[in-house]
């Protein structure tokens, strides 16, 4: 396959720069920063230069982090007092939303999806394949020395649109990304059990949910009735959709009128008719998934027995095929790592960390807007009423059972 690639530095491949928040911020306008200026990730300032090692940033924010604490401030009356005694940062964010101001310190990986990663400025991409390969999805790259500025981020994705044009101009890859999925080691082609999915049907926070308990960027939307692949819901539709929305009433919303909102909110975005495909079979190539993986802008497909799904599907029973798996792009890249002999190669440990410690109840039950407690906010976001509405004591009686 040739050893050039090897050679690369990271900070080539840096793709957006490090945009940062003060740590006592709060988290309404941390998400309006990420909304306004339409960016992926921010980086939290250390307080009061406290972070050890000279490290400047407190942490990332990003909008797992706003899909997690959107999802604590619905359900924070079914959080156990055992689970407080146990997360003393939710503890934390709890009684910072009673006194009405949460900082986005307090939230900074909150998902646990986020961790601060952080590379020297001559570090290569085979150091970068051994971050991502671990479940990571960015990282940090340092100025060189003395400098402590940093000179930007690099994200997964775009490692993997690297190695995506790289094969284009190496035969010997091309060749080996040209096998069918079904011939590669992935780890959850067909295991169905790793497909987090929900039904069309089901509400908004429920989607929430269910990303924030089981770790995951996307949800799967699937016929209540086949069980066959819909469409997508990711972290990125929440803060974009309900996050700017004039009602909590949004987390009601069942997932066949929020994915109808996706589809209108990118075309009136860009004047094309997008409804991205979020799926693949096991006989697509591994450089054909890599190129959709790209093209959807996701972090996931979802594999389907049948034939992917048609671009112009609008909830249309059958027309995907039934699930079997998922194929990630942590997937491929540790397909990468193994190929560089990189150890220690582990794509579902962030993954398993996070399900182990979910920072919501796992208590199943059907969800209703009479669930969430009343706003005492009038202001811009969704962050701010649903935070607001942490300090409603009629329904909100959290001090009591901590005290039990």
């Amino acid at each position: 396959m040739g050893e050039a690639w090897r050679q690369v530095v990271a900070k080539d491949l840096i793709d957006s720069p490090v945009v940062v928040v003060d740590a006592e911020s709060t988290v309404e306008d941390a998400c309006d920063l990420l909304l306004s200026k339409d960016l992926a990730c921010l980086a939290v300032n250390s307080r009061h230069n406290s972070s050890p090692h000279g490290v400047p940033y407190h942490g990332l924010f990003d909008y797992a982090d706003v899909n997690a604490f959107l999802t604590l401030a619905a359900t924070r009356h079914r959080i156990s007092a055992e689970e407080l005694r146990e997360k003393p940062r939710i503890r934390e964010i709890l009684a910072a939303a009673k006194a009405g101001r949460v900082p986005v310190y307090l939230v900074s990986d909150l998902s646990e999806k986020n961790p601060l990663e952080i590379l020297p400025h001559d570090a290569t991409l085979v150091s970068l394949l051994g971050v991502f390969a671990r479940g990571t999805h960015r990282v940090l790259i340092q100025s060189p020395p003395p400098s402590s500025e940093y000179l930007g981020m690099v994200s997964d994705r775009r490692l993997l649109a690297w190695f995506t044009a790289y094969a284009q101009e190496t035969p010997s890859l091309l060749r080996f990304l040209s096998v069918p999925l079904s011939s590669l080691a992935l780890p959850s082609l067909y295991l169905y059990m790793t497909v987090v999915a929900a039904k069309a049907s089901d509400s908004v926070l429920d989607a929430m949910k269910l990303m924030s308990d089981e770790g995951v960027s996307s949800v799967a939307v699937v016929d209540d009735e086949t069980g066959n692949l819909l469409s997508a819901v990711s972290v990125t539709d929440i803060g974009k959709i309900v996050v700017p929305a004039q009602s909590n009433q949004i987390l009601s919303t069942v997932l066949q009128q929020l994915v109808s909102r996706i589809k209108e909110r990118d075309g009136s975005t860009d004047g094309a008719d997008k409804f991205p495909v979020y799926s693949v079979s096991p006989s697509n190539t591994l450089f054909y998934t890599m190129q959709k993986l790209l093209a959807t802008n996701s972090h996931r497909l979802f594999v389907t027995e049948e034939s992917p799904m048609s671009s112009s599907s609008n909830f249309n029973p059958g027309s995907s095929g039934s699930l079997c798996g998922i194929v990630s792009t942590v997937d491929v890249l540790s397909l990468f790592a193994r190929m560089a002999n990189l150890p220690d190669v582990d794509p579902k440990r962030m993954q398993r960390h996070r399900r182990a410690s979910s920072t919501s109840s796992q208590s199943s039950g059907s969800w209703s807007s009479g669930d969430f407690g009343r706003s005492r906010s009038s202001s811009r976001t969704s962050l701010q009423r649903m935070s607001a509405s942490m300090t409603n004591l009629d329904s909100f009686q959290w001090a009591e059972r901590v005290q039990k």
